[in-house]
């Protein structure tokens, strides 16, 4: 049997807890330095006598960052390897959120969001990509979309911190706080093995059979035979290009997963880094404001384990398409929500779909390309989302221009939401089941 072959029938273990837990706490930080700044944001305001568009601009430098992360990042660790990167993007950013602590004035908080976002944005199609090609087949989706579910965990210790921390301790201790990554790193480092299907497509078979003998024999499992000679002897592929995302069989799937991650991303960050400001400017107090969305943080958890069974069981592309338009109808409510519960309701149901929406776009995502090109092209689609997110704060901080605009802006990402369900239904693929190995362009008998 094929050494990847052998990893992706192994039963779902403990080692692969192990590794979803690892992976899930750096990205957990990630979703906590994101929410940290949404509640940053109506602090800086008045302290620093920030415009709208100033704070705009605080939330798209970071997301400048992540799409140059997500690039460069995804880029490298098809050549360079996905651990390497893994801990590189990890200690960037928490450095960098513990330079946010320190910034004295606008412009200097600026260059320390950008470098966060870089290391943010670097992180993430480095690590679905790594615990995509060490889950299960059969288990894939459902591990992806439960390390997605980190970041609402994340988001909850933003709100919390944020709730306690903020008004007594000052906006500073927060971003300190959300600096542990640059430590978490060194254990990530020491744990973390490189990708098996990488060192397979780099000929370095011996190194590859040794991982997955100790993940064999972890979870009770004979280890597998030794690479063959027909093995050794695979072929080199080409190298994939960027280009090559644009021809033959993988223009329809990048079309597909850019328009998608622009919209998904653009509803995500112009929703919810603006909430609790748009709440405060609709004439809801600050503390209201931070309650409401630890309720709406803590509804995102039963969206991400609703899609993480149905995932695995009626596939990616209807679950997907469903949570979208769901999460669709639910913003349109709640633009037009006139008391506190109606605002409650439909704001938690806005973000079970969401956030569920996101966990299956990040299953799906490495599923359409090739291991040569599978963090690449991650990368890239999270660098168009993260595009999308740069604009959504800007476009809302121009459209809202009072409270009767807070409908418009709702209307708005309904029309983004519906757009993206229906790219979904009309240009996806159904991934569920098949083994990764089977997104590649071609297949030469003996292939590992």
């Amino acid at each position: 049997m094929r050494i990847t072959q052998r990893l992706g029938e192994l039963p779902l273990g403990s080692w692969h807890w192990r590794l979803l837990a690892i992976i899930a706490v750096g990205w957990a930080f990630d979703a906590m330095d994101t929410g940290i700044v949404s509640f940053v944001l109506p602090k800086l305001m008045g302290l620093w006598q920030l415009s709208p568009t100033q704070i705009g601009m605080i939330g798209s430098v970071g997301l400048i960052g992540m799409a140059v992360g997500a690039a460069l990042s995804g880029t490298l660790a098809d050549s360079m390897g996905r651990r390497k990167l893994l801990a590189a993007t990890m200690l960037i950013y928490g450095l960098a959120t513990g330079g946010c602590g320190l910034a004295w004035n606008y412009e200097s908080l600026l260059v320390f969001r950008f470098l966060v976002g870089f290391g943010l944005g670097g992180q993430v199609p480095v690590a679905v990509t790594l615990m995509s090609e060490y889950s299960p087949t059969k288990y894939r989706g459902r591990m992806i979309v439960l390390l997605e579910s980190s970041w609402a965990l994340g988001w909850l210790a933003a709100a919390v911190i944020s709730y306690l921390v903020i008004p007594q301790y000052g906006w500073q201790l927060a971003f300190f706080i959300g600096a542990f990554p640059a430590v978490w790193v060194l254990y990530v480092w020491k744990t973390v093995p490189e990708s098996v299907l990488y060192l397979v497509k780099k000929g370095k078979l011996a190194e590859a059979h040794a991982i997955v003998c100790e993940i064999e024999r972890s979870l009770g499992v004979p280890c597998g035979p030794a690479p063959t000679a027909a093995d050794r002897s695979e072929p080199v592929k080409s190298s994939f290009t960027f280009a090559k995302l644009f021809s033959g069989i993988y223009l329809k799937k990048t079309i597909c997963l850019w328009v998608l991650w622009f919209g998904l991303v653009f509803s995500y960050y112009g929703i919810f880094m603006w909430l609790p400001t748009l709440l405060v400017k609709s004439g809801h107090s600050m503390v209201q404001s931070f309650e409401f969305v630890i309720w709406m943080t803590l509804a995102q958890i039963p969206g991400y384990f609703t899609a993480a069974v149905l995932v695995d069981r009626i596939g990616r592309k209807p679950t997907l398409a469903a949570f979208l338009i769901l999460c669709a109808g639910a913003a349109y409510l709640f633009g037009h929500a006139a008391t506190w519960n109606e605002i409650l309701l439909w704001g938690c149901l806005m973000s079970f779909f969401n956030l569920g929406a996101w966990g299956l776009m990040y299953t799906y995502t490495p599923e359409m390309y090739p291991t040569e090109a599978r963090a690449s092209g991650t990368g890239w689609a999270g660098a168009c989302g993260r595009i999308g997110g740069m604009l959504a704060p800007m476009v809302v901080g121009m459209m809202f221009t009072g409270p009767d605009k807070f409908s418009l802006v709702f209307a708005m990402f309904t029309s983004v939401l519906i757009i993206i369900a229906l790219n979904v239904l009309v240009l996806g693929e159904e991934t569920m089941n098949k083994p990764l190995e089977d997104t590649a362009e071609e297949k030469a008998p003996g292939v590992a």
